[in-house]
């Protein structure tokens, strides 16, 4: 469903991306793995449209997305988490939900600001999508809460509930398990299998916890300086002397 060909990244004179071949198949859940600096988060801009490579070519079933637009990639099915969580914390939960559901659900500026009947129905219609996508992630009885009052381990939750609500084929998480506890990875490793299981999705993820990328990935891309340095089963690539060395330091 996504295919990287052939993609060179280059700032200057600085080859941040060489090289990079990679293809993720419906409903299966992949990880990036490398040290800090390794173009993890790259490949995640390149993909969602922040950069666009010098080379190379990005499809997405088979539709030519290198280089588009954030928001047309977006709308193509490609939607995305961040490694810092970036909520509009002073909104509802439901309304932070609400915000991605906009691919979807439009009516007129005329229709918004005369709050015409149309207006009314969208909005019925976005308020009982996103209860329905907040009762997946267990936070509907939170709904009228601030986002920025939920614990850390709800606005990962909320994050990807509003990521799932522009409709993705595609969803991208970087380091979804940032900053949480051993039971807060727990349950997002349930999440996430949940999510491609229920929603049929596609799940690629940037992580450092080794616990977590070794329990639900089925299978791994291993960067360092900016090249491939081993793609295959997780089991393989964990057990591959030169992940160990580059990754592990050992």
């Amino acid at each position: 469903m996504l295919q990287i060909k052939n993609v060179n990244l280059n700032v200057g004179n600085t080859a941040l991306l060489s090289n990079i071949n990679l293809t993720l198949e419906q409903g299966k859940i992949y990880g990036v793995l490398g040290p800090n600096g390794a173009g993890k988060t790259t490949v995640f801009n390149l993909l969602t449209g922040v950069y666009k490579p010098n080379e190379g070519i990005i499809k997405l079933d088979g539709e030519d997305i290198t280089g588009k637009k954030t928001i047309d990639i977006n709308k193509a099915g490609i939607a995305r988490t961040f490694q810092n969580i970036r909520l509009f914390k002073e909104l509802s939960v439901l309304d932070n939900v609400k915000v991605g559901l906009h691919n979807h659900h439009k009516y007129s500026t005329l229709s918004g600001i005369l709050r015409l009947p149309s207006y009314y129905k969208v909005e019925k219609e976005m308020d009982e999508r996103a209860m329905e996508l907040l009762k997946v992630f267990d936070l509907d009885k939170e709904f009228d809460y601030k986002a920025s009052n939920l614990p850390y381990g709800k606005q990962r939750k909320l994050e990807i509930a509003r990521a799932l609500a522009t409709e993705p084929k595609l969803l991208l998480l970087d380091e979804p398990a940032a900053g949480m506890n051993p039971n807060e990875t727990a349950e997002l490793m349930k999440t996430i299998r949940f999510v491609r299981d229920h929603f049929d999705m596609t799940v690629l993820l940037i992580e450092h916890d080794m616990k977590l990328v070794s329990g639900i990935c089925e299978r791994l891309t291993v960067l360092n300086f900016g090249h491939m340095l081993a793609e295959g089963p997780t089991s393989e690539v964990l057990s591959n002397p030169e992940v160990i060395k580059a990754y592990l330091g050992e």
